[in-house]
């Protein structure tokens, strides 16, 4: 590991609208579910009951949308991209949030990122740049996306 080279520490200047980011994938488990449900307090048998789940339009359980949102928040933070930027980042200023379908017990996600804008700030020394993340399962059905918007440094 020793060996390994130094990511590129990228700014403001540096990002170019359109490219693109996939990150590595991970499945969810129960243990995700069960640990989501204690961590949030949001015990809905929706994501609790396997009983329950097979009675809706799902037919099982699911796992909670914000439990999406976070292991794609996750995700992002494996990509080549915030590895580059990570110790120029200075704000995550919200999120543009939309969920497209169920993530089940053994889904395999995987996030796509594209920089899809960048605007100038008044102060001199930051920049905006905006994030299109789109999450998918191992059928390649988008299940989660939205944009979000992020602060960096520029370079003085």
């Amino acid at each position: 590991m020793a060996n390994e080279p130094t990511p590129t520490l990228r700014y403001f200047e540096d990002l170019e609208v359109g490219e693109e980011y996939t990150s590595p994938s991970r499945t969810v488990t129960e243990a995700d579910i069960v640990n989501f449900a204690g961590l949030s307090g949001d015990y809905n048998e929706l994501h609790t009951s396997e009983e329950f789940g097979k009675n809706t339009m799902f037919q099982t359980r699911i796992a909670h949308g914000l439990l999406g949102l976070t292991i794609a928040s996750g995700l992002f933070t494996r990509t080549e991209l915030c590895t580059q930027i990570s110790k120029n980042l200075i704000a995550f200023l919200g999120l543009d949030w939309k969920f497209k379908g169920p993530i089940k017990i053994g889904d395999t996600l995987t996030v796509k990122v594209r920089i899809t804008d960048k605007k100038e700030t008044k102060n001199p020394e930051r920049g905006i740049f905006i994030l299109k993340r789109e999450v998918y399962n191992q059928r390649g059905e988008l299940v989660q996306e939205g944009e979000t918007p992020l602060m960096i440094k520029r370079k003085k």
